[in-house]
């Protein structure tokens, strides 16, 4: 292994690297950016980097991330300059009020923001990069979201959202509630929800072209209530299909947003590398995993091009347990012969690495890698590691061998008061 690794990682130097992996990337029209935690600073700015370069010199039309709709909708506006959009990006970035907000609301997304902005001052509406979410928590929101924006039109599709959001009322907000009442006792809104959906389905594509993103939103609000309503219902159930619900709902939002943007259109993924690296090269797949690289690769083949992250040691934001006060924390030694460590023992450096899907390189064995999430207890890190053959999860893999935590830009109490 320490024989091919020797082989195979090149020095990771940002400018020479950065157009080493613009060439690989071609002609894909999905590259998909990862990160082995949601609070290190480095994971973004080099994704961000890259993601400039690719939207200057490859044409990417837009940026979809593991984040909300309705909060990352907000920044799209922003960046794109409406004129309700906000002042300064610090404003857009409030909508990302619900813990993990430093996930997003982080100065190195804040830079990205204003870089946006500038580059889409002086483009058509059309022309515009946008800055989208695909996951599926935001069911409260998107409800909301929805019936906003109905109001505002003389439709009959209003009181179809009204009555998909009363049968979630009952509920409080509460998810595990209504994930309880909807798998155990058969007392769920799906149906409401699908109605709403198919009512709301292409509707952009007959309104006129100044509105017809904002159509577009209405559309994948209702697509998320839909894949929440779903991953609440079978979270219940502690297996893996709760997973693959949301998995498949990024993919589905990702390839709407796809069609919205035209057929020539590319696309930048940001999520972790436990959503963008193939499931299959992962010990995933023995409990029925999949994952939105692996449904990508399956349905688009050589159109996707995965970029993995990891790091040997530093620090991270990240909290104790779902909602508690986010905190930065170090990031120890990784174990010994984990994927991490053994790039470490090979020199303390940066690396990049190129896998050619044509050679066995790094295929021999699974090895673990390590994934770092919102909630992470450094002291029990062995649990912190997903067995991967990293040839076969990736196309390619960038190693930044100590790196530091990110930076929120609001504290956790102005969040609690928001």
């Amino acid at each position: 292994m320490m024989q091919s690794i020797r082989k195979h990682a090149q020095p990771f130097v940002k400018e020479e690297s950065l157009k080493v992996l613009i060439d690989r990337v071609g002609d894909a029209k999905y590259v998909l950016l990862g990160e082995a935690s949601h609070g290190t600073s480095e994971f973004y700015t080099v994704r961000a980097e890259l993601s400039k370069r690719l939207i200057t010199e490859k044409g990417f039309r837009f940026i979809a991330v593991e984040g909300d709709w309705p909060s990352c909708y907000t920044l799209n506006r922003y960046v794109k300059g409406y004129s309700d959009a906000g002042v300064e990006a610090r404003e857009a970035l409030k909508d990302f009020n619900r813990w993990p907000a430093w996930m997003w609301a982080n100065r190195e997304i804040l830079e990205l923001a204003e870089w946006l902005r500038q580059y889409n001052e002086d483009k058509p509406d059309h022309a515009k990069v946008g800055f989208y979410g695909i996951d599926v928590y935001s069911l409260w929101e998107s409800m909301s979201e929805i019936v906003k924006y109905l109001g505002t039109k003389d439709s009959a599709d209003l009181e179809l959202a009204k009555r998909a959001f009363e049968c979630f009322e009952p509920f409080g907000r509460d998810e595990q509630s209504y994930g309880a009442s909807a798998s155990l006792f058969g007392e769920g809104c799906e149906d409401e929800v699908v109605e709403l959906l198919r009512e709301l389905q292409d509707k952009w594509k007959d309104v006129h072209p100044q509105d017809q993103e904002n159509a577009l939103s209405a559309e994948l609000n209702a697509l998320a209530v839909k894949g929440a309503e779903a991953y609440y219902r079978t979270m219940i159930r502690h297996d893996a299909e709760s997973w693959n619900v949301r998995d498949r709902h990024m993919v589905e939002a990702l390839e709407k947003l796809m069609e919205f943007h035209g057929e020539a259109a590319r696309t930048l993924v940001w999520e972790h590398n436990t959503h963008i690296g193939d499931a299959r090269a992962t010990d995933m797949a023995d409990d029925g995993m999949v994952n939105v690289g692996q449904l990508l690769r399956e349905k688009h083949g050589s159109d996707v091009y995965a970029i993995g992250f990891g790091t040997y040691q530093g620090t991270v934001i990240a909290g104790m347990a779902w909602g508690a006060q986010p905190e930065e924390m170090n990031v120890p030694p990784a174990i010994v012969n984990s994927w991490e460590e053994l790039l470490h023992r090979e020199g303390a450096e940066d690396k990049l690495l190129l896998f050619d899907k044509s050679e066995n390189v790094l295929d021999e064995t699974l090895i673990g890698h390590r994934a770092i999430g919102v909630v992470y207890h450094p002291e029990r890190e062995r649990g912190n590691y997903v067995p991967t053959i990293i040839s076969k999860r990736y196309d390619a893999f960038i190693y930044i061998d100590e790196t530091k935590a990110l930076t929120p830009i609001y504290s956790f109490a102005a969040y609690v008061e928001m």
